[in-house]
């Protein structure tokens, strides 16, 4: 009798406790809150154990803002270091989770692209509340152009002018910038 075939699931369990044992999370494809709480879940897991270094790989359109957010921030506060490796492209509140790693810790891989542009959004409803809408946009913007600003020690007012249209930047160019610290050809760089 043929053996039988792995299911999926024993494969990603597998990966997944790999993953876990390498101190490594992958986020990958569109941020949304659902993908926001396993990366950040994932994050406080690894933490928890030890103050040894996470690495988060990213490869990401970016997405919904406040959970890019999330992620920026847990990095920003954690007692031990996340090293962010960029891999494919690092898109819009994925470039703004890459930033939120020192400088020496955002590496990126020979063929990722970096996009850095203004956020959107799609406002309807009454004129008082889009208005409303509209403000946080520009608000968010300001913000995130100054985080932009802080961690690539770019001025301000060239951020603003980069954001305002799609930027986008190879990895020589974005460690130009002041966004990438190391450019790898090899996982054992990282």
């Amino acid at each position: 009798m043929p053996e039988k075939e792995e299911k999926p699931t024993k494969i990603k369990d597998f990966v997944a406790k790999e993953l876990f044992q390498s101190r490594t999370v992958l986020l990958f494809g569109e941020m949304t809150p659902k993908l926001s709480e396993q990366v950040t879940s994932a994050i406080l897991a690894l933490a928890h154990k030890s103050q040894e270094p996470i690495k988060l790989i990213i490869n990401s359109p970016g997405g919904h803002v406040e959970s890019g957010d999330t992620i920026h921030d847990l990095i920003r506060l954690l007692p031990c270091p996340v090293k962010v490796v960029g891999t494919g492209y690092v898109a819009s509140i994925a470039s703004h989770i890459y930033l939120a790693a020192k400088l020496e810790n955002r590496l990126c891989f020979p063929n990722t692209r970096f996009l850095l542009h203004q956020p959107s959004g799609g406002s309807q409803g009454q004129a008082s509340d889009i208005a409303i809408q509209a403000q946080q946009i520009v608000e968010m913007k300001k913000r995130i152009n100054e985080i932009i600003a802080e961690r690539t020690g770019q001025p301000l007012d060239r951020v603003q002018q980069d954001t305002e249209r799609d930027y986008w930047m190879t990895p020589k160019e974005a460690k130009d910038y002041g966004m990438v610290g190391r450019i790898i050809s090899s996982y054992d760089e990282i």
